[in-house]
């Protein structure tokens, strides 16, 4: 830490409003860590992502909602009720002071209450105003409803996620769990917006920033959009691994303790192989790997027509179902294989590597006498450090210190505009 305070943040001379639902959350959450001054603006009562669980000792509540804790990080909120003619003022208001506005409402809705970007604009024109929505302001979709798993389907990635069908017969495809279609719009979100921040540097202007999470989805099934526009070709989905266009011998193995693991690329590279195979013979179970023909990796590797790359699949699994899942790990790393173990969730928790960066961070709720574990960092800044700098807020818990404080409220004034249900 410098003599004189705390090392600046990234983003600490940016005000953003965060009208965002569990859509679009994780990018406040994004920008605030980075030390931007994010203000959420709930409706009175708080925002419905409060009752999304899991639940502090399975208790529901609005200020115990543990995804909520996780995705709203560092900022700070206030509740205005939109549809009340003095809700869409204070919101003016704070729009006036902002640079960044996030929004993850339906399309049309913000225009209908006088509250879209050409209003704002016209008040701010600095103003950079980030629109989540499931299939972008326009198109045939723009109305439709949509949640992650459907956004999933509708955006190609979960067609390549499951299980061979040589593992289950008929197995559909499956979607990765706990909102990654959000994670996957907000990551773009964020990206592009501060892509419009570096514009507005050079320009003054600001402008309005239209992401899809369908769209957001699409841009990351892999190969297998690539392989469909040049080859026409369906990709086909492989347990444990990635999908392609014909079956690949399996990648995953269970060993000798019960565990999994996960072998990536063993034959591409030469000297990785020749230690394998050296490995493999220490303990008498090379099988015929040393045999000439296997230095080529054109035919250790997977191929439609080759049987070798299924045979090397055979042998390496008798191998691994001697030895436990952290001797593969640590014995195939340490030969330049890409190999590791299948974790649980709550395993990563004690994870040395982890521990040793302090990826996992602890953060006070003085309102539970308590702090949470939290995941920290996702990169690394050497001069203006990443942080959590406090819990998520309570519902309302800043509507004084913004709308009084900042805003310039009298008590009366917030108290009558509560009674009113303004705020």
């Amino acid at each position: 830490m410098p003599p004189n305070g705390p090392s600046p943040t990234a983003l600490g001379d940016l005000r953003v409003l965060e009208l965002c639902d569990e859509r679009g959350q994780y990018m406040g959450k994004l920008l605030a860590d980075m030390g931007a001054d994010v203000i959420k603006v709930e409706p009175p009562g708080g925002d419905s992502a409060r009752a999304v669980g899991p639940f502090l000792d399975d208790t529901p509540g609005p200020e115990r909602s543990l995804s909520f804790c996780y995705h709203n990080t560092s900022k700070r909120a206030v509740t205005l009720d939109l549809e009340h003619p003095e809700g869409r003022r204070l919101l003016r208001e704070l729009a006036r002071r902002a640079d960044i506005l996030l929004d993850s409402h339906p399309p049309g809705y913000l225009d209908r209450l006088g509250l879209g970007y050409q209003e704002l604009a016209a008040l701010n024109p600095r103003l950079i105003m980030t629109s989540l929505t499931p299939f972008g302001q326009t198109g045939p979709y723009r109305d439709f409803l949509a949640s992650d798993l459907t956004l999933l389907a509708l955006g190609g990635v979960m067609a390549s996620c499951g299980y061979s069908e040589t593992d289950v017969p008929g197995a559909p495809p499956i979607r990765p769990d706990g909102g990654h279609a959000w994670y996957i719009g907000s990551h773009y979100g964020v990206a592009s917006t501060l892509v419009a921040l570096y514009w507005r540097d050079l320009t003054g202007q600001g402008q309005h920033l239209d992401v899809s999470i369908q769209e957001a989805c699409s841009c990351t099934t892999e190969v297998a959009m690539p392989m469909w526009i040049y080859n026409s070709n369906v990709v086909i989905r492989q347990t444990g691994r990635h999908a392609a266009s014909f079956i690949t011998p399996p990648t995953q193995h269970p060993t000798g303790d019960g565990r999994h693991v996960n072998l990536f690329a063993t034959g591409r590279d030469p000297v990785a192989w020749e230690k394998l195979v050296t490995w493999l013979a220490s303990e008498g179970m090379a099988d015929d790997l040393a045999d000439p023909k296997y230095s080529d990796p054109l035919v250790r590797m997977a191929a439609a027509t080759q049987q070798e790359p299924y045979h090397i699949a055979q042998v390496l699994g008798r191998f691994i179902a001697r030895h436990t899942a952290d001797e593969i790990f640590r014995g195939g790393q340490a030969r330049g294989l890409s190999w590791s173990t299948v974790r649980y969730p709550e395993e990563a928790l004690g994870d040395e590597h982890f521990r040793d960066r302090g990826f996992f961070v602890e953060v006070e709720h003085p309102e539970l006498g308590r702090s949470l574990t939290y995941p920290g960092e996702p990169y690394w800044f050497s001069a203006t450090p990443w942080r959590v700098r406090r819990r998520a807020p309570l519902v309302g818990e800043d509507n004084e210190t913004v709308l009084c404080g900042e805003l310039g409220l009298s008590r009366e004034q917030f108290q009558r505009l509560q009674r009113e249900g303004a705020v």
